[in-house]
């Protein structure tokens, strides 16, 4: 019969702590989103926006596109021609 020691069952302990942690966000990948995409203008918070007047903020914007005479200025999907 053969009987480890101590020394070499302590050096087990890490590799099954790394596998076990491997298998847990590996499960994390089957996991489908609960959120459909048209129920998440529900999740969207007020406080996370960048601007506390969006209204202001949109037509800022606006005059900074007309401005720069670009769409896509700050960030925004388009192209310099005007085509979206």
């Amino acid at each position: 019969m053969n009987r480890e020691t101590a020394a070499e069952s302590r050096s087990k302990i890490p590799l099954i702590l790394l596998l076990l942690t491997v298998l847990i966000l590996l499960s994390a990948c089957g996991v489908k989103p609960w959120v459909k995409p048209y129920e998440r203008h529900l999740l969207a918070d007020p406080i996370m926006s960048f601007s506390r007047d969006p209204v202001s903020a949109a037509y800022v914007a606006h005059v900074y596109q007309a401005r720069e005479s670009a769409r896509g200025a700050e960030g925004s999907q388009g192209g310099g021609c005007g085509c979206n």
